[in-house]
């Protein structure tokens, strides 16, 4: 039984195919693709899922203390990713792509650059948003709709999303 199915495609065009539409379904909530590819998409998308849910409220308080100008003690409480958050995350960011969000219409780029500071990546804190969300469920992250056949080469179409 072979690994995984080829989509017709080398094995680096393969592994680019698949981050790519991983990466928009986490994005976007739904893809529109071919039956086969949406069966490895969501092989994928449901293990990194099931990782953002294992790891999503992970997290330790760290009280850092440092000097100020006038060499008085400032403590200062900070949340951070637990190891095993932060290796799930590395996990995350080797996978899928980074895109960033867009620039709305109406917005200038000072706008935009204080909209975006805090999220360096935006498609992993989806995922861990979408984790914290699904934490409950034993699986089954995802759901395939058929439309039915492509005009053109008769290629089964269907949407995937995430519940």
């Amino acid at each position: 039984m072979a690994y995984q199915r080829k989509l017709g495609r080398t094995a680096d065009q393969r592994k680019a195919l698949l981050r790519g539409l991983v990466t928009n379904l986490i994005k976007y909530g739904k893809i529109e693709t071919t039956e086969a590819k949406a069966k490895e998409v969501r092989r994928i998308a449901e293990r990194l899922i099931t990782l953002a849910a294992k790891e999503c409220d992970n997290t330790v308080e760290v009280t850092k203390t440092f000097h100020n100008e006038k060499e008085q003690v400032v403590e200062l409480v900070v949340k951070n990713d637990a190891p095993s958050k932060l290796h799930a995350r590395r996990m995350m960011l080797a996978y899928l792509y980074n895109m960033p969000e867009e620039k709305l219409a109406d917005e200038s780029k000072k706008e935009y650059r204080e909209r975006t500071k805090d999220v360096k990546y935006p498609v992993v804190e989806k995922l861990f948003e979408i984790g914290r969300k699904m934490k409950d469920r034993k699986g089954g992250y995802t759901r395939i709709y058929k439309l039915g056949p492509r005009r053109g080469d008769a290629a089964e179409m269907v949407i995937l999303e995430i519940l």
